[in-house]
């Protein structure tokens, strides 16, 4: 049988199935259906225009770390389409990418058209067929068949593959859920806790290298940089725990408080630290060497707030100062009341439910000749290429399956 293949979404995971489909059955006719004036937006603002491809993870079990949800799935997935397989496949396509000290991986160029031009040349060569500003208005599978209506008109096809990413409000999914099909609810992920009683307002961009942030009264907990902004806290250890803890934030309506550990070092190790910084400036003023490698406008904020004066030589710090200090540094109170979405990217929380989709060919389990790739799906991973990866992954599994 001769498929014809609808592709709805010319995103990254609409490209990349479009491209597995074509060249893996090349008797399909593949058409790719994107409802706005341009393809790969997400490809194209992605790290900041250089769009972080994939991460550099060593390991599998690395890789899987990077998925708040949906990392059991694609446990199943990663074997058969890793990081590994996306560099691979891009270089095989002219594209090098490089390493960043983080782990993130670029394309030397540091453009995202160098990826965005690629997939599209791609997806030419292997013969999609891409129409613009045509979106789906309805889907009705009939048979062995799909009736797509379009902002066009009609559409028949045998196979379809949904990459519409995902959707911050419950309406997004009607379209889908009218189907039948099982969505979980959606709430944002990768967001930045906005604290305006902070003590560190006055003190945006000032960052450390390494922190453990905590969410109160719960296990979840992130270490890694954090940056002052002048509406709270943000920098990767933010995001990523804002990313595992998200819908636990959202049901507490993004008011909860947040405890930081400035010092890099766990409670007791920086008191010893603290201890021995100490005895070593005993001579010298607060204010004028801080411990830790510690910015020393930041230094100086944690001196006011624990009620040290800066002028107080480090001989005199003894008792209840010294342990003020210490409970500043290692476990920092702040009250978080709301978020803020982190740059132009979004990644939600939510999508369809993994329990219906068949891990071996991200097919729908109970509508044959439906599949699903993407942030559509229930699956969503922390900043560093791994919404990415799991793009690409899940995009050439039901690519390679949907022509059988």
């Amino acid at each position: 049988m001769k498929h014809t293949i609808a592709i709805i979404g010319g995103g990254a995971a609409g490209f990349f199935g479009a491209i597995a489909a074509a060249t893996t059955f090349p008797d399909a006719r593949v058409v790719l259906f994107e409802k706005g004036k341009h393809v790969l937006g997400k490809v194209k603002v992605s790290g900041g225009g250089r769009c972080n491809v994939t991460n550099a993870a060593p390991t599998l079990a690395e890789l899987l770390k990077g998925y708040p949800r949906g990392a059991r799935f694609l446990k199943q997935l990663f074997p058969r389409f890793s990081n590994q397989d996306t560099i691979r496949w891009f270089a095989e396509r002219g594209v090098e990418l490089k390493t960043e000290p983080d782990g993130r991986l670029f394309p030397v160029t540091d453009s995202s058209w160098t990826i965005i031009d690629c997939l599209q040349r791609e997806a030419r060569k292997a013969g999609v067929e891409i129409r613009l500003s045509e979106g789906i208005r309805r889907l009705e599978p009939k048979d062995d068949r799909f009736e797509l209506t379009t902002t066009e008109g009609a559409f028949t096809a045998t196979r379809v593959l949904i990459t519409t990413g995902g959707h911050p409000q419950p309406d997004g999914y009607e379209w889908l859920t009218r189907l039948g099909i099982q969505t979980e609810s959606p709430v944002p992920s990768l967001f930045t806790f906005n604290s305006p009683t902070s003590f560190l307002r006055e003190l945006p961009g000032v960052s450390v290298p390494d922190a453990l942030v905590r969410i109160a009264g719960t296990s979840f907990q992130y270490s890694g940089p954090l940056l002052v902004t002048h509406w709270g806290l943000s920098g990767p250890a933010v995001l990523k725990l804002s990313a595992f803890a998200a819908r636990e934030l959202a049901a507490g309506g993004y008011r909860f408080q947040c405890l930081v550990n400035w010092t890099g070092e766990k409670p007791e190790a920086a008191r010893e630290q603290l201890e021995l910084f100490r005895k070593t400036n005993a001579g010298k003023q607060l204010g004028t060497v801080a411990p830790f490698g510690l910015p020393n406008r930041l230094w100086r904020a944690f001196l006011a707030e624990s009620g040290n004066r800066e002028e107080m030589r480090w001989s005199d710090l003894t008792g209840k100062p010294f342990h003020k200090l210490h409970e500043t540094l290692t476990n920092a109170v702040f009250q978080v009341e709301g978020k803020t979405t982190f740059k132009e990217e979004f990644v939600t929380c939510g999508g369809v439910s993994l329990s219906d989709i068949d891990p071996k060919t991200l097919q729908h389990k109970k509508i044959p000749g439906l599949f699903f790739a993407g942030e559509v799906l229930d699956i969503d991973g922390i900043t560093g290429g791994f919404n990415f990866q799991a793009a690409w992954t899940t995009a050439y599994i039901a690519g390679l399956s949907i022509g059988l």
